[in-house]
């Protein structure tokens, strides 16, 4: 259900002169459904993560709250809300509290915006894609305000390298968006979903292979978990948080993955588009579980990446490939799409076929000339100037 569908439904029982009334109630009803929701989820999210986890690593995963495991969430929501809160005495109170509070409110407002059906929550929103791009980018702030206000030098390591990261991320992200843009002809989620007669994972596989990259760092999720490094920087940004803060802080974490899913469902894998009779709302959930466990599948697999690798990895391997992705698209939508602007599935096959050879051939370009810049620079072993003193001091 929609805010205006029930708004309308609402203001059939109060007059008209205390129509703010109804407007404030439907927005906190609509609020704290979402909340709940998005609550609820990344518990049972955090369960399967854990238990996944375990099978990846040869272990069992939680198994003593409740039936395999199911209420360790809940074990461990109690046992942060019972921990003392501790605010450093050189600290920033004011940031250092509103950081969570900043790092949360982004994944929820997203998902206010994801339509599951005709709509989202907030109907027809004609400026989806912008929205979420502009939302998300509030996450770095909120890394920042946790890392300075904490007046911690390991938490500032983190958060500065936290900032690099999110900001270099952002640019690959939002161009592999343009292409499905110029595909659609629209920024509006709802349009976007209507318009993939074929899915455009398939029409656009570089783009989407782009936009889990860097949405992944984004996360800050493994590979690209150097701002929470444990074995360099303790807890990264967060390091001087703990109680409520902290868990604040995990919620907003594990909510990601979800969010980010839920986004690459509606963009490339076309929403609740399926197969009859069974509900659109199924084909979105089992397309999103599908995206999220490829995510976790990668965390589980791939080892932490430095600094250096990350840095490169955003510009000089994601960037390009968004710009490649972008190009080829708009060039062929200059030669394929028709007089009134829209492409018909026979075109868009022939896309299909443009774009996967596309793929193949700049990722292996650029990776050739990736490997063999870093083959070229590499310097030869010098001796160490120890080494030196100390055969001078034989002598």
């Amino acid at each position: 259900m929609s805010f205006d569908q029930l708004y309308n439904l609402l203001d059939r029982f109060v007059p008209e002169s205390i129509d703010w009334i109804v407007f404030t109630v439907t927005a906190l009803i609509l609020s704290l459904a979402v909340i709940n929701a998005m609550v609820l989820c990344t518990a049972l999210y955090t369960w399967f993560e854990r238990r996944m986890l375990g099978r990846f690593q040869s272990r069992i995963g939680p198994n003593r709250w409740g039936p395999f495991g199911l209420l360790q969430p809940i074990a461990d929501v109690i046992k942060l809300l019972v921990k003392e809160d501790v605010i450093p005495v050189v600290a920033d109170k004011a940031v250092f509290t509103l950081a969570p509070v900043v790092l949360l409110v982004p994944a929820l407002v997203v998902f206010i915006v994801i339509p599951f059906g005709e709509q989202s929550f907030l109907g027809k929103l004609n400026v989806g894609v912008l929205f979420i791009l502009g939302v998300t980018g509030v996450n770095t702030l909120a890394i920042i305000m946790g890392g300075w206000a904490s007046r911690n030098k390991y938490a500032l390591f983190g958060a500065m390298r936290g900032a690099a990261m999110l900001i270099s991320y952002e640019v690959p992200m939002a161009l592999s968006l343009i292409g499905v843009i110029i595909l659609a002809g629209s920024i509006s989620l709802a349009d976007i979903v209507s318009s993939q007669g074929i899915f455009y994972i398939l029409v656009q596989p570089l783009a989407f292979l782009v936009f889990m990259a860097a949405a992944s760092a984004e996360m800050s999720r493994a590979p690209f978990d150097m701002i929470e490094s444990e074995s360099e920087l303790g807890a990264g940004y967060h390091t001087e948080y703990s109680g409520i803060k902290y868990a604040i802080f995990q919620l907003a974490e594990f909510m990601a993955p979800l969010v980010t899913a839920a986004v690459a469902t509606v963009v490339f894998l076309g929403g609740t588009k399926g197969i009859d009779p069974i509900p659109g709302q199924v084909w979105f959930l089992l397309k999103a579980f599908s995206v999220v466990f490829v995510l976790l599948w990668v965390r589980a697999t791939w080892p932490r990446l430095r600094v250096d690798q990350i840095m490169g990895f955003a510009w000089k391997g994601l960037f390009p490939l968004s710009v490649i992705n972008f190009f080829v698209v708009a060039v062929e939508m200059f030669a394929l799409q028709e007089p009134d602007g829209t492409v018909t599935n026979q075109s868009m096959m022939i896309m299909v076929g443009i774009n996967w050879v596309v793929m193949v051939v700049s990722i292996v370009v650029i990776a050739t000339v990736l490997g063999q810049g870093k083959l070229q620079h590499k310097l030869p072993p010098q001796p160490s100037s120890l080494a030196n003193m100390a055969a001078s001091e034989g002598d």
